[in-house]
């Protein structure tokens, strides 16, 4: 399993616009992601469940995944949850 934390920067955090782009981001890669805020950690898959952890400007997000493309995965998605914007 791979995983990197970031910090989320994006001033209104993560809600459905920004995280649409991340879920259809997750999608393309065949690994399982989740991701986890204070200690809930969901699948990076699914919008509702993404939405539902609560993450905003400031909070520390680690993107987890296990498969075949794991490391690449965390590496994109981590980048994009660090720098995603409205």
């Amino acid at each position: 399993m791979a995983s990197k934390t970031i910090t989320m920067t994006n001033p209104t955090g993560l809600h459905t616009r920004p995280g649409g782009v991340f879920v259809a981001k997750a999608k393309e890669f065949e690994s399982k992601v989740e991701v986890e805020n204070e200690g809930k950690k969901v699948n990076g898959k699914s919008l509702l469940k993404l939405l539902s952890i609560g993450i905003k400007n400031g909070s520390e997000v680690t993107v987890h995944a296990e498969g075949p493309d794991a490391d690449q995965a965390v590496e994109v998605l981590g980048e994009l949850l660090a720098t995603i914007r409205d």
